[in-house]
């Protein structure tokens, strides 16, 4: 290339250059506020149930994800697997990505637009249709010829009232709800693998009650061949005692239904299908809360919830959707600016004598468009309204779930304990039917009876531990606890 022909293309760059350093001082539409944080300083409501399982101080949270608090190995081995596997977060992070893609597009379109074109051509050109037939008694016949050219463009929006500032603005806020979301997902996983794997244990600990029941009904069917060997039992206590046997086996097959349907949902939540993989054995006495779920006050709630964060980053988004309408309403300028290098020779193509360029400024204002553009802004103002009103309700949302979860805590503390007074209670009930039954004293109904209560509360016991449980991971999920896991 020339040196005059360098100067020029220099000349061209330093003007866009110098445009955009000075363009672009205004830049119209609300800038976006962050919502105050609220001023509540708890959840619970007058009368509900004091908290036991949980405190107000997210400070104390204990380093690493939330379900380490359960102390236990397997659930901490599957959640990790779902994390890996599960096709939830496969779409999750591939939609964040798609959303980072989308922010850098708009950076992209915001900056100095280059292109570059070549072409190599043969031509044969038609001088009769521009009307040259010859001069006197010479005739003019159509020449045909190479044509070679390279060259180029720039242009670039000078953005005076800031639209493009402002997408760029509402393309980055969605990358931050949509990473948001991310987050949301990964938190929903791993507390669903966490119910999941506790609805396990759960029917595990009450189908282990049935057994044991099963197996006290056995001895009683024993007892009475016994005592009717010795003439001290009646047909009738016979059919008692093994019709109780044959009615507490027949609760078996509904709760290994429920168990298998909990493990394959839980194959499905780790991202594999149930014949490709098997749940562990999960037991209620192998998952213990050890300490009080640290929860976050609201203020800092609102600050740390992912879905929350995500209603705030939409709300951002939408007030950089007015400042985009804004700009439209008034005038822009764009610069452009090419370079082209043409000949017949392709060693003649960079001369001097070979180049023609063009340097421009074009100016465009909406003048009549029927109220398009003022409508379009009212609709992102009405947008920006109607997100605003869904970040208030996601918080509502948000603060009585963690109010669910807290009243839930106490009120299954409470059964656990009147559940195990009960058993005592219970247990020492059956313990003297039995000896008065051998001793003549009582009768085998007693016995049955006794034996019934005492199963029923064994098995509402293990409900009960499973829901206090599952109730600390609901918490866990509504207070936005860390699910990060270590590298």
């Amino acid at each position: 290339m020339s040196q005059p022909t360098r100067s020029r293309l220099a000349a061209v760059l330093a003007s866009i250059s110098l445009s955009a350093l000075v363009a672009g001082c205004a830049t119209v539409g609300p800038d976006f506020a962050r919502p105050d944080a609220p001023a509540s300083s708890g959840y619970a409501m007058p009368g509900d149930l004091a908290r036991s399982e949980a405190r107000l101080d997210s400070a104390s949270a204990a380093a690493g994800p939330w379900w380490n608090a359960f102390n236990s190995p397997a659930l901490d081995a599957v959640i990790r697997q779902a994390i890996a596997d599960s096709p939830t977060i496969g779409e999750a992070d591939a939609t964040l990505r798609q959303a980072q893609s989308a922010l850098a597009q708009a950076r992209g379109a915001a900056g100095p637009q280059v292109d570059m074109n070549a072409s190599a051509k043969r031509e044969r050109a038609n001088l009769q249709a521009f009307g040259f037939t010859g001069f006197g008694d010479i005739e003019l016949s159509n020449p045909t010829f190479n044509l070679y050219s390279v060259g180029g463009g720039i242009g670039y929006d000078l953005d005076l009232f800031g639209g493009q500032r402002r997408r760029i603005e509402g393309a980055a806020a969605r990358a931050q709800a949509q990473a948001q979301r991310a987050d949301a997902a990964y938190l929903t996983l791993t507390s669903n693998v966490a119910l999941q794997a506790l609805t396990i244990a759960t029917l595990q600990a009450q189908i282990d009650a049935v057994d044991a029941m099963i197996e006290a009904d056995q001895a009683n069917v024993d007892l009475v061949h016994r005592a009717n060997a010795l003439g001290g039992s009646t047909s009738t206590a016979k059919v008692a005692a093994q019709s109780q046997l044959e009615e507490d086996r027949a609760l078996l097959p509904p709760l290994r239904g429920q168990l298998a349907s909990a493990r394959h949902a839980l194959a499905v939540l780790v991202g594999h299908a149930p014949a490709d993989w098997t749940a562990p054995d999960f037991r209620l006495s192998q998952m213990a809360l050890t300490s009080p779920v640290p929860v976050a006050l609201p203020s800092e709630l609102v600050r740390k919830r992912p879905d929350i964060l995500a209603a705030e980053a939409d709300l951002h988004a939408a007030t950089a959707d007015i400042g985009v309408a804004t700009a439209d309403l008034y005038p822009n300028i764009a610069l452009t600016s090419s370079l082209t290098q043409g000949s017949l020779k392709v060693g003649d193509i960079f001369s001097y004598d070979a180049s023609a360029w063009d340097l421009a400024a074009g100016l465009t204002a909406p003048l009549y468009n029927g109220g398009a553009l003022k409508a379009r802004r009212q609709q992102a103002r009405e947008a920006a309204q109607a997100s605003s009103a869904r970040y208030r309700q996601t918080v509502l949302i948000a603060f009585g779930q963690v109010a669910d979860a807290l009243s839930a805590l106490a009120a299954d503390d409470e059964a656990i304990a009147a559940y195990s007074r009960s058993q005592a209670q219970a247990d020492e009930r059956l313990r003297l039917s039995r000896i008065a039954y051998e001793k003549g004293g009582g009768t085998l109904l007693d016995v049955l009876d006794a034996q019934r209560q005492a199963h029923d509360i064994q098995a509402s016991l293990a409900r009960a531990q499973g829901q206090r449980l599952a109730d600390a991971v609901r918490l866990f999920a509504a207070s936005g606890a860390d699910w990060r896991t270590a590298t």
